[in-house]
């Protein structure tokens, strides 16, 4: 499966962003999906996902209360709703599938301003 990420740009704190992934090559629905993020100089973190099958969604400390993954099986395509960003949300994020095997899209810079 081929993972496409969109949505990141320049925010202010405070600010909302939508992240995108898109997937193709594979139905999404058997995937196990999730998104991480690595600011400069850190090591890459989890921020959430959604399993396969149920649809059981887990959120890292650093979503908790503010972002809300979503995955919409029927366009191959999952989301992170991002609110009342930080300056420490700064990062690049990626998406990954997982379904035996990794893959994972190229990422999408966020820059939250103060």
């Amino acid at each position: 499966v081929q993972l496409q990420a969109s949505g990141g740009g320049l925010v202010q704190a405070g600010g909302s962003r939508r992240l995108s992934c898109s997937a193709s090559g594979r139905a999404f629905i058997n995937y196990t999906v999730a998104w991480f993020r690595q600011a400069p100089g850190k090591a890459r973190e989890f921020v959430s996902a959604v399993k396969y099958g149920l649809g059981t969604k887990y959120y890292g400390d650093v979503a908790k209360g503010r972002f809300t993954i979503s995955k919409d099986n029927a366009k191959n395509i999952m989301y992170l709703q991002m609110d009342n960003l930080k300056p420490e949300d700064t990062g690049v994020y990626y998406c990954r599938a997982t379904m035996l095997y990794v893959y994972w899209g190229q990422g999408t810079q966020v820059t939250v301003s103060s």
